[in-house]
């Protein structure tokens, strides 16, 4: 949903807001969360890529502006990018992993464009995870699969689904 009218890029960047929001297209859009469930997941996620950081060679950071086109920038959940030293202030080098964890208010079809921005712009893993049914989703350009862990490669990583929801 629209926090307000059209605002400039510079605009945008120069405000804070809380909770952080997307921008597209010259529009400003709050993100549902804040309820305990997404926090709670959005914090065992996090926790679970930083503890593993220097075995897999990884930065995780949550709620991290991402640059996914010109005119739009969104806001993940959860990031993972490969350490290659000194990370950038607002990511606009595709993120190796965007993490998106569902609120209660959210829709597993209404993450489309989100999910559409991430892979346009590079993004190799997109996740999708749901704490209220205890599932996740593998997106690709081709639609979501349903998977029991969150992997990769290069670096190989994995998460299994049950340690971050138990």
């Amino acid at each position: 949903m629209a926090t307000g009218s059209i605002v400039s890029i510079h605009e945008y960047l120069s405000t804070s807001y809380r909770p952080d929001c997307d921008y597209v297209d010259g529009m400003v859009l709050e993100r549902n969360l804040g309820e305990y469930d997404h926090a709670r997941l959005q914090l065992a996620v996090a926790g679970y890529y930083l503890f593993r950081r220097k075995e897999w060679g990884i930065v995780v950071v949550a709620e991290q502006r991402v640059q996914v086109s010109p005119t739009r920038f969104r806001v993940p959940d959860v990031c993972v990018i490969v350490d290659e030293g000194q990370p950038e202030q607002i990511f606009r080098t595709p993120p190796l992993i965007c993490i998106e964890i569902l609120s209660k208010d959210d829709r597993l079809s209404e993450m489309q464009e989100r999910v559409d921005d991430y892979l346009n712009f590079g993004v190799r893993y997109v996740w999708i995870l749901d704490p209220a049914r205890r599932k996740a989703w593998r997106c690709i350009a081709d639609g979501m699969r349903e998977v029991v862990e969150l992997r990769t490669e290069s670096p190989d990583t994995i998460v299994p689904l049950a340690a971050l929801f138990e």
